[in-house]
């Protein structure tokens, strides 16, 4: 995807999956790509319409929880389009886990039992509930990893004050808990997910994309207790299992590896992992659309002149 440069535009960001335009002082104009990371590395080929899920998923999940907190979302002109507003951002992760799963459980299964100043229960299998959903905060790393941190350390170190982590920590409580109810009338659970929040002057606005393939695990909800029991594997929708398949092929973003070639068929077989979490999800087919970059970029102008 080439660049674009709109009226008024006053930077870029590159992203690992978006392209972010600032417009004036107060938009940003987010394209979603193809483009797939893993381990915070850049796979090498795109997944056909992964930009469309994305931006479609968040731009329902938004709407459905304005209730809860502000957000940045003013419109989604295009499939892979979001323009909204432009925030001041925590550099921080709010990650929100309601089972112990992923590296929740890596951590957990090598013996330790805090995390991010979070002490987990003795005595649970992988995937297990935890007794009430956890908050394990990242720090938000601009490159390279993003690090687990803890909620006195995200206050000592000034990413956010006391009183702006008991209202981020309360949104994504909510957040989460509205998150499982959507996915527990589509027969799935929302197992982990993360948020990202910033400030427009002292009033606090969720940002991103929220409960997406990219940024939270879904589980079916059908035989998830008999597999639990007999200690089988989940059935998951998540970007989990292309992370499971890199590990297979010994990648894990570390330095020295090398990450491994992507066939034709393992890319149409992501690209309908993706597709087939939009419906399950949003309970709606998916209807795939694509638009030359000329044709995007003039429904962006048109979009932007309406906002101004």
């Amino acid at each position: 995807m080439t660049p674009f440069n709109f009226p008024q535009q006053t930077d870029f960001y590159k992203g690992k999956v978006r392209d972010v335009y600032y417009i004036g002082n107060n938009i940003l104009v987010m394209i979603a790509s193809n483009r797939i990371s893993a381990f915070d590395v850049i796979l090498p080929r795109p997944i056909p319409f992964k930009g469309q899920v994305l931006t479609q998923i968040a731009a329902y999940m938004l709407n459905a929880t304005k209730d809860i907190c502000s957000n940045w979302l003013m419109a989604t002109p295009a499939p892979n389009v979001s323009i909204g507003k432009k925030c001041n951002p925590f550099k921080i992760e709010m990650v929100v886990r309601g089972n112990l799963t992923g590296h929740a459980w890596r951590t957990y299964s090598s013996g330790k039992r805090i995390l991010c100043g979070v002490t987990m229960p003795d005595g649970m299998k992988e995937n297990d509930y935890f007794p009430t959903p956890i908050i394990t905060p990242s720090t938000k790393a601009a490159e390279g990893h993003d690090e687990d941190i803890s909620a006195e350390e995200i206050i000592k170190q000034g990413l956010a004050t006391a009183a702006d982590w008991d209202i981020l920590s309360n949104y994504a409580l909510q957040l989460f808990e509205r998150g499982k109810a959507i996915a527990a009338r589509q027969n799935l659970i929302l197992v982990d997910t993360k948020y990202e929040f910033g400030k427009i002057g002292d009033e606090i606005f969720l940002m991103d994309e929220i409960h997406t393939p990219d940024s939270s695990r879904y589980f079916y909800a059908d035989g998830f207790e008999e597999r639990q029991q007999k200690g089988e594997r989940q059935k998951q929708l998540s970007k989990e299992f292309v992370r499971e398949w890199l590990i297979e092929n010994n990648f894990m973003g570390k330095e020295g590896q090398t990450v491994p070639a992507m066939s034709d068929e393992w890319i149409d077989v992501i690209s309908k992992r993706y597709i087939e979490l939009y419906e399950k999800v949003i309970g709606e087919k998916f209807v795939p659309q694509e638009l030359s970059d000329a044709e995007t970029e003039k429904i962006i102008i048109a979009a932007l002149n309406k906002l101004a």
